[in-house]
């Protein structure tokens, strides 16, 4: 196959994995295969709708390497759904009549291009394998490499998606100064909410993160300054259900005995629950383009606070949400490496002709390869019976 032009976009939420991704992709066909033309999708598939590109000069190239310093994007990303006809003509990305799907592939086929590299999650790449299946239909070959990116880490069947290692350290952090707030009030209960619609991955591996770094210090229990009152407490997950009279029960201990209680909270979690509240009292839940709930609209962490406050006696209350403080971090080393491995097998792929999600198949020993876009699906749950994970809780007290 010859390769004239390629294309890059980045959709959906931020990760910690896209600046560096889109660095790693103009490095690697700098690199390997430098007369390629390289173009950016502003805004992910909003540029591509609106024709919204940029040219990679050589100055870029040759500056590339400064990308992985920098969390963010720096072609911008967007929430766009190209099957949602009515949301794309509604925001004026499309016209009144106009199929967004055939718009995008005819902007590709307009801009000469050959391979389009999508990094993004599940919607963002299938997506992208609907165009390449529209343009072939009409005689046009295109080919469709994506990165998989999510901090939730919930791409199916992928072991590791890029960013949420970073992710996973990031909330750690942000968690060591949010739970210093334990002694600014008598009986105090912090809510660290996490992001994790469906997935509890990133709250479990944040949670570890941060036990490891407590494990760490040094304490100074005579003047206060305990092991006890820094620690988790309990750790909430969308996998698993929720006693809440039990658990209230045994954070009331917590409480009692140390003054303070700290959660870890996936923001999925208990979210079928307070939809329910809602909607039976009247209420309308938000909800965004892919008809995903809009959890800033019902404030999860919020929630459970409420549930959990009265019964355990606390006389304040801190929920903090640590999303947008984790996902535009610049990508950690293991992410640098993960990224470096995927991007250069990415560009490899494309120059074969070669379709498909990048990502370590669990479904074949862990292979790193190209995955078929028919396989590919959101939601993967996190594996509550993860030997780390089941030792974690039953250390906090709370898988006994």
């Amino acid at each position: 196959m010859s390769v004239r032009r390629v294309a890059l976009l980045t959709a959906g939420g931020f990760a910690p994995c896209l600046s560096s991704a889109v660095g790693g992709l103009i490095t690697r066909y700098t690199d390997i295969a430098p007369e390629v033309e390289i173009i950016a999708y502003q805004h992910g598939y909003h540029g591509l709708l609106t024709g919204n590109s940029i040219v990679i000069t050589p100055e870029v190239r040759a500056a590339a390497a400064t990308l992985h310093e920098f969390g963010g994007s720096p072609i911008g990303n967007s929430r766009v759904k190209l099957t949602n006809v009515a949301d794309c003509v509604k925001r004026g990305l499309v016209k009144e009549g106009e199929d967004p799907l055939e718009v995008a592939a005819e902007q590709l086929r307009k801009d000469g291009v050959d391979v389009l590299h999508t990094i993004g999650g599940d919607d963002t790449n299938t997506t992208a394998a609907d165009l390449a299946a529209f343009l072939e239909r009409n005689d046009y070959n295109l080919t469709v490499v994506g990165l998989p990116k999510t901090i939730d880490n919930d791409v199916v069947p992928i072991a590791q998606s890029l960013g949420a290692w970073t992710a996973a350290e990031q909330a750690s952090i942000f968690a060591q100064n949010i739970i210093g707030e334990h002694r600014s009030n008598p009986r105090m209960l912090i809510v660290h909410e996490v992001m994790g619609r469906h997935c509890g991955w990133l709250t479990a591996a944040a949670a570890a993160h941060y036990r490891k770094w407590l494990a760490g210090r040094d304490f100074v229990p005579g003047i206060g300054l305990s092991h006890e009152r820094w620690d988790i407490h309990g750790v909430y997950v969308p996998e698993q259900s929720i006693d809440m009279a039990a658990e209230a029960t045994r954070l009331r201990a917590v409480m009692d005995e140390i003054g303070n209680v700290n959660i870890f909270l996936s923001e999925g979690a208990g979210v079928p629950e307070i939809v329910k509240e809602i909607e039976e009292s009247g209420g309308e839940v938000g909800r965004d383009p892919f008809g995903h709930v809009k959890l800033d609209t019902i404030n999860p962490g919020a929630w459970f606070a409420k549930q959990f406050a009265e019964r355990i006696g606390a006389e304040k209350v801190m929920v903090q949400k640590s999303g947008y403080f984790s996902r535009s971090a610049a990508a950690n080393a293991d992410d640098l490496r993960l990224i470096q491995s995927m991007t250069d097998l990415a560009v490899d792929c494309a120059l074969k002709g070669e379709a498909g999600v990048i990502g370590h198949d669990d479904d074949d020993n862990g292979r790193l390869k190209a995955i078929a876009f028919p396989r590919i699906a959101g939601g993967k749950p996190f594996d509550t019976s993860t030997p780390w994970f089941t030792e974690m809780l039953s250390d906090i007290g709370q898988g006994k």
